[in-house]
């Protein structure tokens, strides 16, 4: 189901979409009943017949409000409405992951890319700090 602002989901108003992914479409709404904009996450229409898909949908819901921890937005509800269903979610302001990871990807080498530079020394030479030691033969093989 796609919704756009001004549109309801139950008593939700949307008023933005925030984005999309793999499980559903975000959506940011104001809940009127609480003066608080939420953060709404509807299950494809496509997927509200698969009963794998909803089931997984409906675990998440489960998993969400079991859980409690500050860097895991919470859930207020399920909310099933005109054959949408939709999680109802703590909205969490400020920048998507990409933005904050922007930044430092143009400012600090990866993690890889400091192992491979840290690494050149060696393979330049033709051996790694492993190989460096002089070879020897075990005390059970014979000269010849």
């Amino acid at each position: 189901m796609s919704l756009t602002p001004g549109t309801s989901l139950g008593p939700y108003s949307i008023t933005a979409k925030i984005g999309e992914g793999g499980m559903g479409i975000v959506y940011r709404a104001h809940d009127p009943g609480l003066d608080r904009d939420v953060a709404i996450k509807v299950l494809p229409e496509a997927f509200v017949t698969d009963a794998d898909r909803l089931a997984r949908f409906e675990r998440e819901a489960k998993v969400l409000a079991s859980l409690n921890h500050p860097n895991i937005a919470g859930i207020h509800g399920l909310e099933d409405s005109e054959g949408a269903k939709a999680l109802v979610l703590e909205l969490v302001e400020g920048p998507t992951l990409q933005e904050r990871l922007k930044p430092v990807a143009r400012s600090q080498p990866s993690r890889r890319h400091r192992a491979c530079q840290s690494m050149r020394p060696w393979t330049l030479r033709g051996k790694s700090p492993t190989h460096s030691r002089p070879r020897t033969k075990p005390a059970s093989s014979t000269a010849t």
